[in-house]
C-alpha cells in the first residue's frame, strides 16, 4: 500500500524495490488510440507533401517559390548581422565543449539582443521574427555552439513561448511573454523514465484542488530544465465530477515549493546542454496556468511539434555548410600521390555528396519554413519530413567529413591545436549532430508518424473495413465508399505529365542542366509510390501497421522525393533571381541523380528485404538462442536498474537547479 501523497514515502525514490502503482496500465490499442485521438484531424489546407504520397504531384503549391515580404527580410537581415558579430565575438564554442557549459554571459548577451524573443510578437517584447529568419538564426548559432543553438531552440520552438502563441489566453500570453522575451528560460516537460514516445502511459498526474492543480511525478531528459524559469508540463488530470481529465499541458514556474532538479544528465555530444531529471512532489500550480483545456496536452504537444520540429534542420543545414566549408578547405590543401585529395574520385564523391546535399537540405528547410509563414498550406508532414531527412543526411555528411580528414577527423580540436594545427572539431560535430536522429521524434517514429498522416485519405474511407471491432453494417457502409474513392483515384494513377517529354519545361532553360527531367520522375514515382502504398494496404490489411520496416521505405521515398522537388524548385528561384542560378541548377541535378538512385534502391527493398527472417532472428535473440554468441568478453556497464525508478514523493537528492540571474 502506498503512502498517501502528502506523506513522505517509506523507500527512498529510485531503489528497485518501490514502484509507482499509480502508473497506468494501457494496452497496445489503448496506446494507439490515444495517439491517434492527439493527431489533428482534418485537412483543411493543401499539402504538398500528402498529394505526394497520394500519387498526385501539385508542382503549383510550391512553384514559384513563396518569399518573404519585404520588411520580415529587412528585420531579419539586420538582426542576423547582430548576431554573427555576437557569435564572433563572444561565442567560444570550444570553451562550451571543454567546460560542459554555457557561460551566464553568453546567455546575458543572448538577452540584450532579443535572441530570447524571436519568434515573440513585438507587442510582448520580441522581434517578431519569421519561420525563414528564425531557422536562419538557429544556423548560425549552432554552427559556432550546438549546444546553445539547442537551448534557443528548446526555449522558442517547443518551450513555453509556441504553445502559449497558439492556445494561451490572452491573459496568459501577458503574463508570460515578456518574461520570455526578455530574460526568463522555458523547457519543455514530456518524456518521463518509463515513457518515451508511448504518451498513453504518461504517470505525472495533476489532481484538481480548489482553483489550483497538485502535482506529481519525475520528468527525464528536460532541455533547459536545469536552467530555466518557466516550464511547459504535461501531466494526467484524473477524471472526475466536473473535470473532464486526461493529459494537460501546464505552465510552471521552476521555483516553485517542490520543483527539484535532481540530476544534471551528460551526454556523448552537446556537452553544453543543460538537460536533467526533474522532479514534482506536490507542487501547486494555478488553474489559470493550464494551458488548454484538460486533455489537450498532447494535441498541443503535437501540434507545436508541427513547426517546431523545423529548428533542428535549421542546425543540420548550418553544419551541413560548415562540413562543405571545412572539406573545400582541407581536400584542395591536403596532398597525396602528387595531388589534392580532392582530385581524387574516391574523395572527390565524398564532396560532391555533401555539397549536392546541404544545397537539398537548404532548400527543404526554407520551403517548408516559407510555407509555415504564409500559413496557406498544412505543413504537418513537410516538418515532419525535413527533420526526419535533415537529422539522417546530416550526420552522413558529418561522417563523410570525418572520413576525408581521416585520423585528424578522429582526433579532437583541442588535440589538433595543442600539436599546431587548425583545430578543427569535425569529431565533435559527428557527436552533437548524433542526437537529432533521436530528438523530438526519433527516426523510427518519424517513420510512422508520417506514415499515419500518408495513408489518412485511405484509412478515411477504408478504415473501418480493415478494423477488427467495427460492427458488419459500418464495414459495409465502408466498402461502399472506399468502392466509390477507388474508382476514381486508381485510373489517376496509371498515367500523368511525368510521361510527356515537354511538360515542366521552365525548368530546362537553355545552357542549364534538364532538371525538368527530374521533376517528371518526381511525377511518374509519385504515382508508383502510391500504387505500391495501395497494394500494401490491400495485401495487409488491418496488418499494415506491423509492418514498420516497409512503412519506413515508403516515407524515405516521399522523403527523397520531396527534397528532388524543393531543390528543382529552388534553383529555378535562384536562377530567375539572378542569384548563382547556373550553380544552384549544377547542384540541383547532381542531388536529383543522386537521390534518384537511393529511391530506386529503395523500391527494390519494398519487396526484396530481409524484414520476415529478421523477425524471427529477434524472437531467438530475445529467447537467449543465441547467448552462446556473446561468450568470450566483460560488460562494462555499472550495475542498476534498465530504467530508474519514479515512485512520487519528495526528493532524497540536491536541487542542482542553476537559473541564470
Amino acid at each position: 500500500m502506498s503512502a498517501p501523497p502528502d506523506q513522505p514515502i517509506d523507500t527512498a525514490p529510485g531503489t528497485a524495490a518501490h514502484k509507482d502503482p499509480a502508473a497506468p496500465k494501457v494496452s497496445e490499442r489503448e496506446a494507439r488510440e490515444v495517439a491517434e485521438a492527439a493527431r489533428e484531424q482534418g485537412w483543411r489546407k493543401p499539402s504538398f507533401a500528402k498529394e505526394l504520397f497520394l500519387g498526385r504531384f501539385r508542382l503549383d503549391l510550391i512553384h514559384p517559390h513563396p518569399l518573404p515580404t519585404g520588411e520580415a527580410t529587412r528585420r531579419g537581415e539586420e538582426f542576423l548581422s547582430r548576431l554573427r558579430r555576437f557569435c564572433e565575438t563572444r561565442i567560444d564554442g570550444a570553451r562550451i565543449e571543454r567546460d560542459a557549459r554555457i557561460p551566464d554571459d553568453v546567455i546575458d548577451g543572448l538577452r540584450e539582443l532579443g535572441a530570447l524573443g524571436m519568434k515573440i510578437d513585438p507587442r510582448y517584447g520580441g522581434l517578431g521574427l519569421t519561420q525563414v529568419y528564425y531557422n536562419k538564426a538557429l544556423a548560425l548559432v549552432g554552427s559556432v555552439s550546438p549546444a546553445v543553438g539547442a537551448l534557443l531552440s528548446a526555449h522558442q520552438s517547443i518551450g513555453v513561448p509556441q504553445p502559449l502563441k497558439q492556445f494561451g489566453t490572452q491573459e496568459q500570453k501577458d503574463a508570460f511573454l515578456p518574461r520570455l522575451a526578455r530574460h526568463d528560460i522555458s523547457a519543455f516537460l514530456l518524456t518521463e523514465p518509463d515513457v518515451g514516445s508511448d504518451p498513453a502511459r504518461l504517470a505525472t498526474t495533476a489532481v484538481p484542488d480548489g482553483d489550483d492543480y497538485i502535482v506529481d511525478g519525475v520528468k527525464l531528459w528536460t532541455t533547459n530544465g536545469v536552467v530555466a524559469d518557466l516550464l511547459v508540463v504535461m501531466a494526467r488530470v484524473p477524471k472526475s465530477d466536473g473535470h473532464k481529465g486526461g493529459i494537460t499541458a501546464f505552465v510552471v514556474e521552476a521555483s516553485s515549493e517542490g520543483v527539484t532538479v535532481e540530476h544534471r544528465n551528460a551526454f556523448m555530444g552537446l556537452r553544453g546542454l543543460e538537460n536533467g531529471v526533474t522532479r514534482f512532489h506536490r507542487v501547486r500550480v494555478p488553474a489559470a496556468n493550464r494551458i488548454g483545456p484538460e486533455g489537450a496536452g498532447l494535441k498541443i504537444a503535437l501540434t507545436t511539434l508541427n513547426t517546431g520540429r523545423l529548428s533542428l534542420p535549421a542546425m543540420c543545414v548550418g553544419a551541413g555548410k560548415w562540413c562543405l566549408k571545412i572539406a573545400r578547405e582541407w581536400s584542395a590543401e591536403r596532398e597525396q600521390w602528387g595531388r589534392p585529395v580532392a582530385r581524387h574520385e574516391a574523395v572527390g564523391a565524398k564532396i560532391s555528396f555533401i555539397a549536392a546535399t546541404t544545397f537539398a537540405l537548404e532548400a527543404v528547410l526554407d520551403l517548408s519554413s516559407q510555407m509555415a509563414d504564409e500559413d496557406r498550406n498544412d505543413i504537418r508532414i513537410e516538418a515532419a519530413l525535413a527533420k526526419l531527412y535533415g537529422s539522417e543526411m546530416a550526420w552522413l555528411m558529418a561522417d563523410e567529413l570525418v572520413q576525408i580528414r581521416g585520423g585528424r577527423g578522429f582526433e579532437t580540436a583541442e588535440s589538433l591545436a595543442a600539436r599546431g594545427e587548425r583545430g578543427v572539431p569535425a569529431e565533435q560535430l559527428l557527436r552533437d549532430l548524433r542526437i537529432n536522429r533521436i530528438f523530438e521524434g526519433s527516426t523510427e517514429i518519424m517513420h510512422l508518424l508520417i506514415a499515419r498522416e500518408a495513408v489518412d485519405a485511405h484509412l478515411a474511407v477504408a478504415g473501418d473495413i480493415i478494423d477488427p471491432d467495427k460492427p458488419m453494417a459500418d464495414k459495409a457502409r465502408a466498402g461502399a465508399n472506399a468502392a466509390a474513392f477507388y474508382a476514381r483515384w486508381l485510373p489517376r494513377l496509371v498515367a500523368g505529365p511525368g510521361q510527356l517529354p515537354g511538360t515542366y519545361g521552365e525548368f530546362h532553360p537553355s545552357g542549364h542542366p534538364d532538371l525538368a527531367a527530374h521533376l517528371r520522375y518526381v511525377e511518374r514515382t509519385s504515382r508508383k509510390l502510391a500504387r505500391s502504398t495501395f497494394y500494401a494496404m490491400s495485401r495487409w490489411q488491418g496488418r499494415m501497421e506491423t509492418k514498420q520496416g516497409f512503412l519506413g521505405r515508403i516515407v524515405d521515398i516521399g522523403a527523397e522525393l520531396f527534397a528532388m522537388s524543393a531543390a528543382c524548385v529552388r534553383a529555378e528561384h535562384l536562377r530567375a533571381g539572378g542569384d548563382h542560378g547556373r550553380e544552384a541548377y549544377q547542384l540541383a541535378d547532381v542531388f536529383c541523380r543522386q537521390s534518384r538512385l537511393r529511391t530506386e534502391e529503395l523500391f527494390g527493398r519494398l519487396w526484396s528485404n530481409t524484414d520476415d527472417i529478421d523477425h524471427r532472428i529477434v524472437k531467438g535473440v530475445l529467447s537467449g538462442t543465441y547467448t552462446w554468441l556473446e561468450a568470450g568478453i566483460v560488460d562494462p556497464s555499472s550495475e542498476g536498474p534498465w530504467i530508474a525508478d519514479a515512485t512520487p514523493g519528495p526528493s532524497a537528492r540536491e536541487n542542482v537547479h542553476r537559473p541564470i540571474p
